[in-house]
């Protein structure tokens, strides 16, 4: 019994540091690539101006420019793939959220606890309904610009059913029991967001060239003080 206890324990200590991680990597591409466009854009150094917000927020419109540049000219493929990647995660991640509400009282929003008779139905149902409708989609569909939307579809069916892997590997509804920690999910949810990451890192880039590259934007060039 005690060495349940301490193997559960050491299930969440793990849980929470690949989140912590996660969520760290997250913010520190965000906080990298924001201080990349602020060196590069237009926005004035802290140094060189007397409203640090307003050059704060000049750099935040031009970040998203690069980040909505980069994803308008990354290929079909690559936009798919970072659609499926964003809402596999997102999914997930809201899923684990709304579920634990629901631990507490009837419904959030229009969302509740599905019953058919005495048969609870889980949300793996509508999840693996949504891969299957969404890839079916994919293959016997020939406008490649719709591949786009169907991997948003596919991947938070994806998020839905793996969110649930415990209740499939064990058979049983362990999904808030110490079965229900594992390991498996926490993986796949991480290595979906690093490769999200990898990939809006290339869109990143790419923005980059576009916007900063224009003759408007032009980086900043640091000239030596005058002589003599």
């Amino acid at each position: 019994m005690i060495g349940r206890r301490r193997a559960g324990r050491s299930d969440e200590r793990l849980t929470l540091a690949l989140g912590v991680v996660a969520l760290g990597a997250t913010v520190g591409a965000a906080v990298v690539e924001y201080g990349r466009v602020w060196r590069r854009g237009s926005a004035p150094a802290l140094a060189d101006t007397n409203e640090p917000l307003l050059a704060a927020a000049e750099a935040a419109v031009e970040t998203a420019a690069v980040a909505r540049s980069g994803y308008r000219e990354g290929s079909i493929s690559e936009n798919a793939m970072f659609n499926l990647l964003s809402a596999f995660v997102g999914t997930f991640v809201a899923a684990r959220g709304v579920t634990t509400i629901l631990r507490g009282r009837q419904r959030v929003g229009p969302l509740r606890n599905l019953k058919l008779g005495r048969r609870h139905i889980h949300h793996f149902v509508p999840g693996i309904l949504l891969t299957f409708v969404s890839g079916t989609g994919a293959i016997v569909t020939r406008d490649e610009a719709l591949d786009r939307r169907l991997a948003l579809c596919f991947g938070a069916g994806m998020g839905l059913t793996m969110d649930e892997s415990a209740l499939l590997l064990e058979l049983d509804d362990v999904y808030w029991t110490e079965e229900g920690i594992v390991s498996v999910q926490i993986v796949c949810a991480v290595t979906a967001l690093l490769a999200s990451l990898a990939i809006a890192t290339r869109f990143l880039l790419r923005g980059e060239h576009v916007v900063l590259a224009s003759p408007g934007n032009a980086p900043r060039v640091a000239t030596a003080p005058p002589t003599g």
